[in-house]
């Protein structure tokens, strides 16, 4: 049974001022916070040289962080459920900050590791992410589709600002200095921000009183077996997707490039992906979630088996950009499903594992690129790898979209 009934009287009328006011905050704190999704990345073959670590060793500390984000996503959630988002976003800007500083004064990888994973990720980031998704859920009925595509746009508009701005602060210094002042920066901006999302949403009691769980039989499922299904979809295209994300600045320097012109093409691949997000979160509110991922997941493959073929610095640049205009609907796709086949009470923690599943995938593609380079010395299997992966996220969106339209 489909649950996606206005919760209170008035749901579908005209979102308030307020809203759209915490909306402009959210997107804010995302595109700052999220800084722990790609400063490693751009300082991977910095951090490797110094230490002396192979690809894949290096690869472990984006790994550790997403699979911090994405573990912290559920804790922070929950949270989040119970007093608001206000306070886990102050934490986590606190954490994040305090993570960045002791990962610059790392001796060893272990306590790079530690620092990303533990600080950046699971209580950095995660205070961010999927528990400001989930409360932009509650504000919005209408133009919820297009409200969560914009702060979930802020993740990537920070691959936009920030990795040419850490590429510059690591060739004048180095890696540790910046992650420094990426700190401090964190540290100043972000909590002001935080104090704005202080109000609780009109529907936050209503959602709590319904905490039914078992009548209701999304698609003919049971409510946990959907949820799990959608959980693997989650894993299998951000997994896909962490291929290009996580290494396209190691793959350009593989090619004869500047590190530069990579962290260029991650920023294009991002700027693009803004572009998408919003675009598919106007098309989500028009046709559906579950379109939505089918429609973003096929353009993802193909983008994926264009980009193996691309090796010109403009051809790179062309790849990045449409890579990103391909799959930038598709996370932001899952918070849309949850809100339309689960009851409100449920939205906040079902939404904020599903979104933790999807940083799953992309510390498992992040780190299973890095290997499969140091078996092969190329990422051409890391590609292929993120295909196939990419084909059983179209199998489980494809499934649950014939039940649908069936009316199972």
């Amino acid at each position: 049974m489909a649950v996606d009934a206005p919760t209170v009287s008035g749901a579908a009328e005209r979102e308030p001022l307020y809203a759209y006011i915490r909306l402009a905050a959210a997107l804010t704190i995302m595109t700052i916070g999220t800084v722990g999704m790609y400063a490693i990345v751009v300082a991977l073959k910095p951090i490797a040289a110094e230490f002396g670590a192979s690809r894949s060793d290096a690869s472990v500390a984006y790994a550790v962080t997403m699979i911090g984000f994405g573990v912290g996503g559920v804790m922070m959630g929950r949270w989040s459920d119970r007093v608001g988002v206000m306070w886990p976003c102050l934490f986590g800007t606190l954490i994040l900050a305090l993570g960045f500083i002791l990962a610059a004064q790392a001796s060893s990888l272990w306590q790079l590791y530690l620092a990303q994973g533990l600080m950046i990720g699971m209580l950095g980031n995660a205070a961010l992410f999927a528990p400001l998704v989930a409360d932009t859920t509650l504000w919005f009925h209408r133009r919820r589709g297009i409200a969560v595509a914009i702060v979930a746009s802020g993740n990537y508009l920070a691959g936009v600002l920030w990795p040419p701005v850490i590429q510059h602060y690591i060739d004048a210094s180095d890696w540790r200095a910046t992650y420094t002042g990426i700190g401090l920066f964190c540290g100043i901006a972000m909590p002001p921000l935080c104090l704005m999302l202080q109000r609780r949403a009109p529907v936050v009691l209503a959602a709590a009183a319904d905490t039914d769980a078992g009548t209701d039989q999304p698609l003919g499922l049971s409510p946990n077996r959907l949820h799990g299904l959608l959980a693997v979809a989650g894993i299998a295209c951000c997994l896909a997707m962490a291929m290009p994300q996580a290494h396209i600045v190691a793959h350009a320097t593989d090619l004869g490039h500047a590190a530069q012109r990579g962290a260029e093409m991650l920023a294009v691949m991002l700027a693009t992906g803004i572009v998408s997000r919003l675009v598919f979160g106007w098309i989500s509110d028009h046709i559906g979630g579950l379109e939505t991922l089918l429609l973003g997941s096929s353009l993802q493959a193909l983008m994926l088996i264009g980009f193996m073929f691309a090796e010109s610095l403009s051809s790179l640049y062309l790849m990045a950009a449409l890579f990103g205009l391909s799959q930038g609907g598709i996370v932001p796709s899952y918070a849309m499903i949850v809100r339309r086949y689960f009851v409100p009470g449920q939205a906040g923690w079902r939404i904020a594992l599903v979104l933790s599943m999807t940083l799953l995938g992309m510390a498992l593609g992040g780190w299973l690129a890095g290997l499969l380079y140091d078996l092969t010395g190329s990422y051409r299997m890391a590609f292929i790898n993120a295909v196939i992966f990419n084909l059983l996220n179209m199998a489980i969106a494809g499934a649950l979209l014939r039940r649908a339209r069936q009316g199972v």
